[in-house]
């Protein structure tokens, strides 16, 4: 006998990656990541290739491995897909020990993180209708009337 099969979380147009223990606190990851969400996988992968930041390499593994979930598993289209939630957790804290001045010692905490990636199939008519709702308010207003003065 063998447990029954559990649902699906995610819609059918989105897939999941989870990174587990992540050599950075959280706060510093939290830092690359908000600079993804929301972007095609395209563009997220050039930023993250060419970001300062040590512990954007271990945000690119986790990226694609949603985009190959996204294309293996869901059969997505890749050209379409948008990172559509980026978060991250505590994990573990690993604790050493310092010794200090007069016989004393201070704790070093070294901490962990988990980083979840859901990307998500957007369709052509949600691009376009996107255009067209940026396109009737008019795109940037308060950039127009500067441009006019």
């Amino acid at each position: 006998m063998s447990k029954p099969k559990r649902e699906r979380s995610l819609p059918d147009n989105e897939a999941k990656a989870i990174g587990r223990s992540v050599r950075t606190s959280q706060y510093k990851l939290n830092r690359v990541v908000e600079s993804i969400r929301g972007k095609p996988v395209e563009q997220a992968l050039a930023d993250l290739t060419f970001s300062p930041k040590r512990i954007a390499s271990e945000v690119i593994k986790v990226l694609r491995a949603a985009i190959a979930n996204a294309e293996n598993n869901q059969n997505l289209d890749v050209d379409e897909l948008v990172v559509a939630q980026a978060w991250t957790g505590k994990n573990m804290i690993l604790k050493r020990f310092h010794a200090r001045a007069r016989g004393r010692g201070t704790r070093i905490e070294k901490p962990f993180s988990e980083l979840t990636i859901i990307v998500r199939e957007q369709a052509a008519e949600d691009k376009k209708a996107k255009t067209k709702s940026k396109a009737k308010r008019g795109g940037k207003p308060a950039l127009a009337k500067k441009e006019a003065a």
